[in-house]
């Protein structure tokens, strides 16, 4: 079998596994390709972005799952990890990415990311020091952010 059947198979699965049950997002997927999908999350309860719905892009490589998903913020969000361009700076996406990992765990550990930043490795270093310099300032403007684009 193909490494891409294999993908095709796996990507399928998690699919099921996500709309068959209480999931915290919602998924979707381009009819077309099932190597893209959309998901939406809502922003944790305690953050600045409670009360916000962001929809992220998920877009699976042929060979997944032994190389990592691309996930992209469409949603605007002001957060030291996350870049205008919706580039998450999280480890599994990058250099911890193994095989077991799923798209539902992922998704979770964006989740932790939007209620607990990572200043010390920001993707955009100017948010980076606001959160670590002035909190107030930096919750005020992800509220902003999140009452406008989420």
């Amino acid at each position: 079998m193909s490494i891409e059947k294999k993908a095709m198979q796996r990507i399928e699965k998690e699919f099921k596994d996500m709309t068959s049950k209480d999931s915290l997002y919602s998924i979707g997927r381009d009819s077309n390709n099932l190597f893209k999908w959309n998901a939406m999350i809502q922003g944790p309860e305690g953050t600045p972005y409670a009360g916000g719905m962001f929809s992220i892009d998920i877009k699976f490589p042929k060979n997944y799952p032994f190389t990592a998903p691309k996930f992209a913020f469409k949603t605007r969000i002001y957060h030291p990890n996350i870049n205008s361009e919706g580039s998450i700076c999280l480890d599994i996406l990058k250099d911890k990415w193994s095989p077991p990992l799923t798209v539902e765990k992922v998704l979770l550990s964006i989740t932790s990311l939007l209620a607990d930043p990572n200043p010390d490795d920001p993707l955009v270093g100017e948010i980076g020091e606001l959160f670590k310099s002035n909190n107030f300032l930096f919750n005020q403007r992800a509220r902003e952010w999140t009452e406008r684009h989420a």
